[in-house]
């Protein structure tokens, strides 16, 4: 068997790297030439005070780069059990992984975008440190999504009291699982154990017992942090284009959105598709403004997925692939 040299291990490395950016510069410009959403946009503000407007998107573009932030301290806290990294490579780390997400189905080549920036050794153990960091995630956006859906519901929907108790009672099981489920992480490592195929990879898995639930606490209190800024970008573009919805209203069904996004396979680039049709649906029972609510979805989607793709571009040269800085 062929061993590869130095200086093939380079020449492929860069290979790959040109075809990353390729990849994503396709994808994103594909999505943006033709985005109606965003023409729509463009057209709503210019009726409005463009001072108001500024403020408003260049905060929203603030939000984004502390949401961010936040992942890579959450990202730098989580693999601190694997390898120890600083502030500026978690970064560059985080929005690398996006970058390789806009293509990838179900952004799993975040995972990739962020684990070739550490020692080969790691990357195995790094991505279960990873995972650990998106089930907190998603733990939020359920048990907030699962119980703004039960509000939905009760106001727009159900009318039989039964019903609704039956139902209710479900999103407290619903939400009782995913908490005891993720403060309880390392169960994730017997079941993956039990599993004849998975005990090979015993020793990458045990990264899961790692986390104490002082630990799996902090880990949640960064989800939360980011939960709340995506939450408050919706509110802020909303609120500006509709201004008659209450805050309130235009929160509870954020939650929803986020919940039925995350339940459905997507690619990022296409995931405009799924976030207008699901903002349309459900703010359709409080406002007529179907324009201005697929056009705040489409600024969310740019502002929070394809800029930091396109910033997360510069740190693909970055990437270590074979385990050396060449």
């Amino acid at each position: 068997m062929a061993v590869l040299t130095k200086q093939h291990k380079k020449i492929i490395s860069y290979l790959i790297k040109f075809s990353i950016l390729l990849l994503a510069a396709i994808f994103i410009y594909k999505r943006l030439s033709d985005n109606t959403n965003l023409q729509n946009f463009n057209q709503l503000i210019s009726t409005l005070d463009k001072n108001r407007v500024t403020l408003i998107l260049s905060f929203i573009l603030l939000l984004m780069l502390f949401n961010w932030l936040l992942e890579s301290l959450k990202w730098k806290f989580l693999i601190a059990k694997v390898e120890t990294i600083k502030l500026q490579k978690a970064i560059a780390s985080v929005f690398c992984g996006l970058t390789w997400a806009v293509f990838t189905p179900n952004r799993i080549g975040e995972y990739g975008g962020r684990i070739f920036f550490l020692s080969p050794r790691k990357r195995i153990q790094g991505a279960i440190a990873m995972s650990v960091g998106h089930i907190a995630q998603m733990v939020i956006t359920n048990v907030a999504g699962a119980i703004a859906l039960l509000w939905f519901l009760f106001h727009f929907v159900i009318t039989n009291q039964s019903l609704f108790f039956a139902i209710s009672f479900l999103v407290i099981v619903f939400c009782s699982f995913f908490i005891l489920f993720y403060f309880n992480i390392h169960w994730l490592n017997h079941l993956l154990n039990s599993i004849k195929p998975f005990r090979r990879f015993n020793a990458f898995f045990g990264v899961l017992n790692s986390y104490n639930i002082k630990e799996l606490s902090k880990v949640l209190l960064f989800s939360i942090a980011r939960f709340a800024v995506f939450t408050t970008q919706y509110i802020l573009i909303i609120h500006l284009l509709v201004p008659e919805i209450p805050f309130y209203q235009i929160s509870l069904l954020v939650f929803i959105l986020f919940f039925v996004q995350s339940a459905l396979p997507s690619l990022d680039l296409l995931d405009i598709g799924v976030r207008s049709m699901t903002a349309t649906y459900f703010f359709s029972f409080i406002t007529h403004q179907e324009i201005a609510i697929m056009a705040s979805a489409a600024l969310i989607w740019l502002v929070n997925l394809i800029i930091p793709a396109i910033l997360g571009s510069f740190f693909v040269f970055k990437l270590n692939f074979f385990g050396n800085n060449s």
